[in-house]
């Protein structure tokens, strides 16, 4: 059975709903900071959503986490381990 294509009236409905979501995650992201995302229908055509307010746009810089050569180090041999495991896993056996 082949489905019934929605009517042009039902999809005018379908991307006013959509537009109306995409502003209710903008202002929902304003409140509490976050980005908004929007949706697939969203990305192709024009935006219907409020631009977040310039405070919430700004973030602050993270410092950069600096390792020491130890750490460093130990990161690199596990990493050999990980890699030599996966390598002794893969090859053929004789």
């Amino acid at each position: 059975m082949k489905k019934a294509s929605p009517s042009v009236e039902t999809l005018k409905r379908a991307i006013v709903i959509s537009e109306q979501i995409e502003a209710l995650q903008a202002e929902l992201a304003a409140l509490f900071g976050g980005k908004a995302t929007k949706t697939k229908a969203a990305k192709g055509g024009k935006a219907a959503t409020p631009a977040a307010p310039k405070a919430a746009k700004k973030k602050k810089s993270k410092a950069k986490r600096v390792l020491s050569p130890e750490a460093r180090q130990r990161i690199i041999e596990a990493q050999k381990r990980r890699w030599a495991k996966q390598r002794k896993a893969t090859s053929p056996a004789k």
